[in-house]
């Protein structure tokens, strides 16, 4: 006997909706069984990471300026995911919208301009774009993989950040520590509710938001997007031009991780430290399938992935467990998701060996 995938002839549209809620449930049941074997009891370690987080404003505002980045930079990549362009490079994307962006702030230090913060998440913006351009050519002259082109910059851009911030952007009266200068009042994103670090960046993302979703189910661009995706020898026949889709997603996403970066730096960190993500950019390509490519589900899986980030840090301070435990359950979710999208497509059939085969 062995196991065999059969494709089925039409998978389950409300499983297809569903399963993110399923590997949800999943993750909290592995969860509780991975707090069990480490000595601590399930039901407290849940609680701990996933309810106490958010239960102080000072929480709640944490948890809107950890999802900023992430729905911001998923909404960028569900776009190009739509279209068949596979953007992995976001993080870079976001690095250099922060070296980018942030170098204006240092450069008109003492600036005290209310044009100096707008100027920056456009030159933010310009950074992300300007490296998301290098793969989007290369995959549109040479039809190179995107996926590693654009993984492989990113690596790139974190060793340049390191190179900024301990050669021409360190501070130089910051006793040869790798960091910038404080950025002033004007270059810094202001914040919303006294007492937490909730700031406009969080806005302006929703904002953001609302807007590509009525881009993508209103506009001729938005059609074409889908299209190419989900028919390409249907785009072909109507003219539409994949390169130009290609480029278009590209710059869009890269653009969006280039002001995910600098809202980081002109927001909660306040200047340029050789790392300045937890990972979003990667993050961000999970939040993007959990919600399903659209743009409510990214707002709420951003939240989600979100709390995994407060619920990681509130279980290394309260129960000494390892902040790694957030990579953990990360990556249940994202292996839940990905074992029922196959489950949906296909079904599993044990088959029988016939005589005589081995």
């Amino acid at each position: 006997m062995w196991l065999k995938l059969e494709a089925r002839s039409q998978p389950s549209k409300r499983m297809t909706y569903l399963s993110p809620l399923l590997a949800v449930v999943l993750t909290l049941f592995s969860g509780m069984i991975l707090f069990a074997m480490m000595g601590h009891s399930p039901l407290e370690g849940i609680y701990v990471f996933f309810v106490e987080p958010v239960t102080s404003l000072y929480g709640l505002g944490e948890l809107a300026v950890k999802a900023t980045p992430l729905v911001l930079i998923a909404i960028g990549l569900a776009i190009g995911f739509k279209a068949n362009v596979w953007n992995i490079g976001a993080e870079g994307q976001l690095v250099m919208g922060a070296i980018v962006g942030g170098g204006l702030a240092l450069y008109f230090h003492e600036s005290d301009s209310a044009w100096l913060l707008p100027s920056m998440i456009v030159f933010g913006a310009l950074g992300g774009m300007l490296w998301a351009a290098i793969p989007a050519w290369l995959k549109t002259r040479f039809n190179t993989n995107e996926i590693l082109t654009s993984l492989m910059l990113t690596y790139v851009a974190i060793l340049l950040l390191n190179y900024m911030v301990n050669g021409p952007y360190r501070d130089p009266t910051g006793y040869n520590f790798p960091e910038s200068r404080l950025f002033q009042d004007a270059a810094l994103l202001p914040t919303l509710l006294e007492g937490t670090r909730l700031n406009l960046g969080s806005v302006i993302t929703v904002m953001i938001l609302a807007g590509l979703w009525v881009m993508l189910a209103r506009t001729i661009i938005g059609f074409q997007v889908h299209v190419v995706g989900q028919a390409p020898q249907a785009a072909h026949y109507a003219g539409f031009n994949h390169k130009k889709i290609i480029w278009f997603t590209f710059l869009l996403s890269g653009g969006l991780a280039g002001i995910a970066g600098l809202m980081e730096v002109a927001g909660p960190i306040g200047q340029l430290l050789p790392s300045i993500s937890p990972g979003y950019g990667f993050t961000a390509i999970i939040v993007a399938f959990l919600g399903r490519l659209h743009p409510v589900g990214i707002l709420l899986a951003g939240l989600l992935m979100a709390l995994s980030y407060l619920g990681g840090e509130t279980a290394q301070i309260e129960m000494g467990l390892p902040v790694a435990l957030t990579g953990v359950f990360q990556g249940l979710l994202l292996f839940f998701l990905l074992a029922s999208d196959v489950l949906i497509r296909y079904r599993v059939k044990w088959n029988r060996v016939p005589k005589g085969e081995h």
